[in-house]
């Protein structure tokens, strides 16, 4: 594990896109598997500008949702669906064709895991997965537990990630998550932690501990 220290998000995030373009070059249909929420933010910001510069860079680049709430319309202010789709789908123009995630108020929801895992299980693995750290360690919606899923599955949410900022725009409440698993993400050939904020200092002291816990 690599651990890069910056005084500003504008430099960690600088730094970011810099390793995913780096990847890009490397591997053009890069399989990205794209987190929400503050920390990513700006990083998608700055490559949504790469865009505009370099446009044909991302011309076969996929992107998979990494997770997402449940319960509530996928058009709905504050779900991971508006969120990738006005940060990194649009600004890099990525086709239909090239994302999948998971649908935020499916029918069936067990079903909805099982065909995001099937649509996973068909690529090659997982390129570069951008995660964040939960203020409780969750990474995703793998919410510390007594075991930990391997697989997409459903998520029973924590009261702190219930209290996230993407839920303060909603006035309809999800009742419940979807996320990659554990060895999913564990099996990407590259992991990007992004974090950010003096408020993740105490999580931030648990992750680096080298304790392997939930």
């Amino acid at each position: 594990m690599k651990i890069d220290i910056f005084n500003t998000h504008e430099e960690l995030s600088q730094k970011a896109k810099e390793i995913i373009v780096h990847e890009i070059v490397k591997k053009r249909n890069l399989l990205l598997c794209a987190a929400t929420g503050g920390s990513p933010k700006y990083t998608y910001d700055l490559l949504g500008q790469e865009f505009q510069n370099r446009p044909e860079l991302f011309a076969q680049l996929r992107i998979i949702k990494l997770d997402e709430w449940g319960g509530i319309p996928m058009n709905y202010k504050g779900t991971c669906e508006s969120y990738l789709q006005d940060h990194i789908i649009q600004p890099l123009q990525i086709s239909e064709s090239r994302y999948f995630g998971f649908n935020s108020n499916p029918v069936d929801p067990p079903k909805e895991c099982e065909l995001i895992q099937d649509k996973l299980n068909q690529q090659d693995s997982i390129d570069l997965c951008i995660l964040g750290l939960g203020m409780n360690g969750h990474l995703a919606f793998n919410e510390p537990a007594e075991f930990l899923q391997p697989h997409c599955h459903i998520a029973k949410l924590s009261t702190m990630s219930l209290s996230h900022p993407m839920t303060s725009e909603m006035n309809l409440k999800p009742t419940y998550g979807m996320t990659l698993g554990m060895a999913d993400i564990l099996r990407s050939k590259m992991i990007l932690i992004l974090i950010n904020g003096g408020k993740k200092r105490a999580i931030v002291g648990k992750f680096l501990s080298k304790q392997i816990t939930s």
